[in-house]
């Protein structure tokens, strides 16, 4: 059986990359100063675009930050725990004896794993962050993390409590979701250096995980701090992106698209990826604009939202270069308009 080596810092992604200088701490400080400039720039100049006053926006965009950055912590938390059990506890063969040999097997067998991890789409990350560590290539982590929020049991009992099998919104929303992750894991399988896919932090992480020494109980220990202080920064500066893009958008402008059966699906993948709501719950969010959006607006919306989110975008640049991250968008768009339109016209 081949067995995938981990990520190496000396193979990351050619010459002069490890040599590149961490990320400043300072760029979340300099997230919210132009946040905070964005909103008196609105209000000084296009005060007509929101019927609310700028105190009241702003306390809007904290309470919106908190409750994305409440609602995912605790998966976020547990993610990291089943990170660790994969990490330190599982003897190192175990996962690479479970997967088949071909790689799109491989691939479709990790797509579905996300039926036995309970999870919201923050909490994937971390987990994804031990199976890389533990062997699986950067594709096959990359199908596991997009199908995982939509294969997950919570979603499709969910998504079943809100819309039944009314429209075919559900296994629309299963069999697209499952499709996307394969063509991205397919996509991304065949890149001639799977380590430039990665930060290199986190391939220094790999590497210091690698000759970690002591007890498994120590070294999960110092695992967990490894990953909270890892992803913490970037699910509390996701949180606030998300809820700064919620009170710096006018969400009329992307309602009176709605009844437009091409535009009302651009604008519900766009208020998928700026409203930041955990897969586990977006369903009944969705279900609100039923009564005003195509299915096919709401199928790509509960495709998008999971997937790229702000919030998710934030914590998965802890792991995955930006270009990388660029491409999965694209993708996931493209299939998820694909998607809609293919229901608006076939459905």
């Amino acid at each position: 059986m081949n067995i995938v080596s981990p990520p190496r810092a000396s193979t990351a992604a050619g010459p002069g990359r490890n040599s590149r200088a961490p990320r400043s701490p300072w760029i979340g400080v300099v997230i919210g100063v132009v946040i905070i400039a964005a909103l008196f720039l609105i209000d000084r100049f296009a005060p007509a675009l929101f019927q609310a006053s700028l105190p009241s926006r702003a306390q809007d965009g904290l309470t919106l930050a908190l409750s994305v950055l409440i609602e995912a912590l605790p998966f976020v938390v547990l993610g990291v725990v089943l990170s660790i059990v994969v990490q330190v506890w599982l003897p190192p063969d175990t996962i690479q004896r479970w997967l088949p040999t071909r790689g799109w097997a491989r691939r479709a067998v990790l797509s579905l794993l996300g039926m036995l991890i309970p999870v919201c789409e923050c909490g994937n990350v971390p987990f994804a962050r031990g199976l890389m560590m533990r062997g699986l290539a950067p594709a096959e982590a990359m199908t596991f993390l997009i199908a995982a929020p939509i294969v997950n049991p919570i979603v499709i009992i969910t998504t079943h409590a809100a819309f039944g099998w009314d429209g075919g919104i559900l296994v629309a929303r299963l069999v697209g979701g499952y499709l996307i992750a394969n063509l991205i894991g397919w996509i991304y399988s065949r890149h001639p250096s799977p380590d430039a896919l990665l930060t290199q932090q986190f391939t220094a992480t790999c590497e210091r995980v690698q000759h970690e020494h002591g007890t498994p109980t120590r070294r999960s220990l110092t695992q967990f701090l490894i990953e909270l202080r890892a992803v913490m920064p970037a699910l509390v500066i996701g949180s606030a992106l998300a809820g700064a893009v919620q009170v710096l958008v006018p969400r009329d402008m992307l309602l009176a698209i709605g009844s437009n059966p091409v535009l009302s699906i651009v604008a519900m993948m766009a208020l998928a990826m700026t409203v930041a709501i955990c897969s586990n719950v977006d369903a009944f969010f969705a279900l609100s604009f039923a009564s005003t959006f195509s299915s096919g607006a709401l199928i790509a919306f509960l495709l998008v939202g999971p997937l790229v989110d702000i919030k998710m975008l934030a914590l998965l640049r802890t792991t995955f270069t930006t270009r990388t991250l660029v491409g999965v968008v694209a993708v996931v768009v493209m299939s998820a308009f694909a998607i809609g339109i293919g229901v608006n016209v076939f459905g």
